[in-house]
């Protein structure tokens, strides 16, 4: 159950048994955890790890003195054949040697009796425990639901199966291409991956390119909703100095100084952790929210990001290596620049287009006609300034979306650092909530946040989290600003004049939060794959979809333009 890493010796990388067993289910699967390093639980998973737990509470070793024996969690390398394998249970009998692997579920009722990847997972055990000398005749899966032992006899042709497979998989990580997706298969519907693989998405968007290209229409195929990971992990914002968040068994519990426990949430339902101003964490709590990769994230009073604490960080190098080389591309980078300033220019249009009754034909054409423009720019400097000129159109207009009484909250246009009016001053502060929601988010993709295609290099600026965030302005962070306002959740007690900017009082920072916070949960119908999904995966979505682009799997990178 814990053979997820490759082992290396004499610098040959040797394949974990699960692997193979794993490239026998879906070779896509296997390359995704076995070369890009991408692990995560379901359901199923988890119980398994439970059921489990008793045979990786120690490791035995093999006794040499060949006596009748039963060794629990036993590890083995074959670098003649090219695999390694922890065998759950290892049962002997003078010379002879049993392998016995555990599943959580129950024995297949099936006429053809086991699966292949419980066969070949068995049949690498078989090829570790041979050349290490050991007579391996017979293998047995056990079925801890329904109790059965299922044997397999260690056959010619098994054997044979389980060799060519392993030069196969060999040959598919040596190319460094990930294979395609299974198309409408029923194993994608319980995969803990499904979610990232986006099987239906890449055949889709992939047959779009090829019906773009011959001019024709894709057929209508149904895409099924196979995101598998979590949607239901939120964040948990700590505000304000005196509060500690401590764990507590499954937990984790905010305590303040004055007040004891304020709140607690389940530790698997927490996507990250924001502290702000001061808030703190302890160590038996940070350790945990490590080990389960939940990223805790630091800020200011203000709201300035500070840092990321996080465990083992993402280790799909190849992804990052293609990165580095699409962005030190100027017309590959370009490609995916078009694509990302056309969805904010659009995204704004409809914007306006669906809420602005006042907004005049010209504006609503200008928008369009630089959208378009954007598609074809011929520099990331044009670019800009169509995006600059966008902007202009856009928020000589985002007045107009405002409903509440001039006095109070005016839009005279957008400014920043500092900004001079509480419009502004919300809009500015969404904005860099969404950035370090797009930061993490690019982060648990496997990309460097740092490294943009857009936005330029600079010191401390994640330029790529930035690009992300372009089309999404619009949708989230401005819809989230106009609903504080237009629902009067925001008054003008909630802002403070600093200098010559205006800032948002502490308790009205956690409303924005709050709304923030809906707005990310809301769910929306996919323009692209129609089936609905809330906003935070919509942002992994695209995540996902980049990395496609990069490593090939897709010509272009489908932007997210809201429904208009």
């Amino acid at each position: 159950m814990s053979e997820n890493k490759s082992l290396v010796e004499d610098g040959n990388d040797l394949i974990p048994a699960s692997m193979l067993a794993a490239f026998a289910y879906c070779p896509r699967l296997c390359y995704l955890q076995f070369v890009q390093g991408e692990f995560l639980d379901s359901a199923e998973l988890a119980d398994g790890r439970f059921q489990h737990r008793w045979i990786d509470a120690e490791q035995d070793a093999v006794p040499e003195d060949f006596v009748p024996f039963h060794a629990r969690s036993v590890s083995l390398s074959a670098p003649r054949e090219g695999v390694c394998c922890r065998i759950d249970l290892l049962e002997g009998d003078g010379q002879v040697v049993t392998p016995v692997e555990y599943k959580r579920g129950e024995a297949p009722k099936t006429q053809a009796g086991l699966y292949e990847p419980h066969l070949m997972q068995l049949a690498a055990q078989c090829l570790a425990l041979r050349e290490n000398g050991f007579s391996c005749e017979e293998g047995m899966v056990y079925f801890i639901r329904s109790k059965e032992r299922v044997p397999v006899k260690f056959d010619a042709a098994l054997m044979d199966r389980a060799k060519s497979l392993l030069a196969e998989l060999r040959s598919t990580v040596e190319r460094g291409e990930i294979p395609p997706p299974l198309r409408s298969s029923a194993r994608c519907e319980r995969c803990s991956l499904a979610g990232v693989c986006l099987p239906d998405e890449v055949n889709l968007l992939r047959e779009m390119e090829a019906e773009k290209a011959l001019e024709g229409k894709p057929e209508e195929e149904k895409i099924r909703m196979l995101l598998a990971s979590r949607d239901d992990q939120v964040p948990v914002y700590v505000v304000g100095q005196g509060k500690t968040v401590r764990k507590r068994g499954e937990r984790l519990e905010v305590w303040s100084y004055e007040e004891g426990k304020v709140s607690e949430a389940r530790i698997r339902e927490i996507s990250k952790v924001c502290l702000y101003g001061g808030a703190e964490i302890t160590t038996p709590a940070m350790v945990e929210l490590m080990q389960r990769n939940v990223p805790v994230l630091h800020f200011s009073h203000g709201g300035w990001f500070l840092g990321i604490c996080q465990g083992m960080s993402h280790k799909n190098v190849l992804l990052r290596i293609k990165q580095f080389s699409w962005a030190g591309d100027e017309e590959k980078s370009l490609s995916i620049a078009r694509k990302i300033v056309a969805a904010k220019i659009e995204n704004s249009r409809i914007r306006l287009r669906r809420y602005d009754p006042d907004v005049s034909n010209q504006v609503l054409e200008s928008l369009a006609n630089l959208a378009k423009d954007a598609e074809n720019a011929s520099s990331r400097q044009s670019l800009l300034g169509m995006e600059g000129a966008a902007a202009a159109a856009y928020f000589s207009r985002f007045g107009s979306l405002l409903k509440t009484d001039p006095g109070d909250f005016s839009f005279e246009g957008r400014n920043k650092r500092p900004p001079r009016d509480p419009v502004n001053s919300v809009l500015s502060y969404l904005y860099g909530i969404l950035a370090k929601e797009l930061f993490s988010t690019v982060l648990a993709a496997g990309f460097d946040p740092y490294l943009g295609f857009y936005h330029q290099p600079r010191y401390g600026r994640p330029a790529l989290a930035l690009d992300m965030m372009e089309e999404f302005r619009p949708v989230i962070a401005d819809a989230t600003a106009l609903s504080l306002f237009n629902n009067e959740e925001l008054t003008a007690k909630d802002f403070i004049r600093t200098g010559i900017g205006i800032s948002i009082m502490p308790e009205a920072k956690r409303k924005v939060i709050a709304a923030y916070e809906h707005r990310m949960q809301t769910e929306v119908t996919h323009p692209i794959f129609g089936y609905k999904v809330s906003y935070r995966r919509v942002l992994e979505v695209q995540s996902r979809l980049l990395a496609r682009v990069l490593s090939g799997e897709l010509k272009e990178y489908p932007a997210f333009i809201s429904r208009g």
